[in-house]
């Protein structure tokens, strides 16, 4: 696996993002895939996960409606390698694109990229704006109600967990862990961004 560094993929991400709410975003998935590849045994890959959860979207700001076909080219301007190319723009199967998640860290990608959004959402609501009280109960609600968080494909949710073969909860629980794993980290890193 070839990788850029993690300072380099950042940059990259900010030269195309400036929307707080992206970075934010991006830094959420990051945090997510480096704990799912130390959950699923994929520990010393872990950066790599990272990094593509890092440029999932890097093409979504500013070409939304050419999400994941844009995405190549930027990548490939950037110095970013094939394999990270492939799995950023697998998230999009189905949507934008026929690039089919294979590796177990594609599918990852795929299955926890909107359900981020969704949870992030639901924390937003919370009281204590956090992912750390949520319960996987809680979260179904707000799964079940259409009109929250819209924007998150509830389809892309469960296509994700079959594709892994886990059931929605499982997803759900394993996703909110990874959440509350990164939650201070990335609260850390956009307060830093704002006091740029």
């Amino acid at each position: 696996m070839d990788c850029i560094s993690r300072d380099a993929a950042y940059g990259l991400l900010t030269k195309y993002n400036k929307d707080p709410f992206h970075i934010r975003h991006a830094l959420s998935v990051e945090g997510v895939m480096k704990w799912y590849a130390a959950e699923l045994g994929y520990g010393e890959d872990k950066e790599f996960w990272g990094i593509v959860g890092l440029l999932h979207d890097i093409d979504f700001e500013l070409y939304p409606d050419e999400h994941c076909i844009k995405a190549p080219e930027l990548l490939r301007e950037g110095g970013v390698g094939e394999d990270i190319i492939h799995a950023v723009c697998s998230h999009g199967y189905g949507i934008t694109v026929d690039i089919k998640p294979e590796h177990q860290m594609e599918k990852v990608l795929y299955a926890a990229d909107e359900l981020t959004g969704l949870i992030w959402a639901a924390a937003l609501m919370r009281p204590s704006k956090s992912t750390k009280d949520m319960e996987v109960k809680s979260l179904k609600k707000k799964f079940k109600s259409t009109g929250f968080a819209a924007g998150c494909s509830r389809e892309v949710i469960k296509n994700g967990a079959d594709m892994l073969g886990w059931d929605l909860s499982e997803l759900m629980e394993k996703t909110i862990l990874a959440m509350r794993s990164c939650e201070d980290w990335v609260n850390e890193a956009m307060s830093a961004l704002k006091s740029n």
